[in-house]
């Protein structure tokens, strides 16, 4: 499934309700540390398209389908973000008292797997959960604070 993103902050908000709606379908429950976790992937992916590229952009997501009894399959759900802007991920250092600039540094503590691939004329920034998996404890450590953790190294997408 996928939502054609436009190059608008305010996508963002929408990005986000889009995926939870979602979740139901799939089996996985609104109270599931994995839904929360998803929705914030979904945010910094699409923030990162929105604000560093200026161009429309495509949100996929790939959920597990429902097995007997309303629950979901323990699979893989993947986010992906696709952009027409050719430029690659490029890591930065964000200082202490910068307002962005940690997107993908949390997209890599809170992800299983993420990377980019080359699409046409754009490029793909995914990545996946495995549903089966523990939430991370350093990742929520490492979010609340301020990624100290990861010394500042950031990531954005240009």
């Amino acid at each position: 499934m996928q939502l054609e993103i436009r190059p608008d902050p305010a996508e963002v908000g929408r990005a986000r309700r889009w995926a939870r709606s979602r979740l139901a379908g799939s089996g996985i429950t609104a109270d599931e540390p994995l839904a929360e976790t998803l929705v914030l992937l979904v945010s910094e992916l699409v923030t990162n398209a929105v604000v560093h590229t200026g161009r429309p952009a495509v949100l996929r997501l790939r959920l597990p389908g429902p097995v007997a009894g309303g629950a979901a399959s323990a699979a893989t759900v993947r986010v992906e973000v696709a952009d027409t802007s050719s430029c690659a991920p490029v890591p930065r250092c964000a200082g202490d008292e910068a307002t962005g600039g940690r997107g993908l540094a949390l997209v890599n503590c809170l992800a299983d797997r993420w990377g980019w691939n080359a699409e046409g004329a754009g490029k793909s920034i995914w990545c996946e959960l495995d549903r089966c998996s523990k939430p991370r404890e350093s990742a929520a450590m490492a979010y609340g604070g301020g990624l100290s953790a990861y010394g500042g190294l950031a990531f954005e997408a240009v």
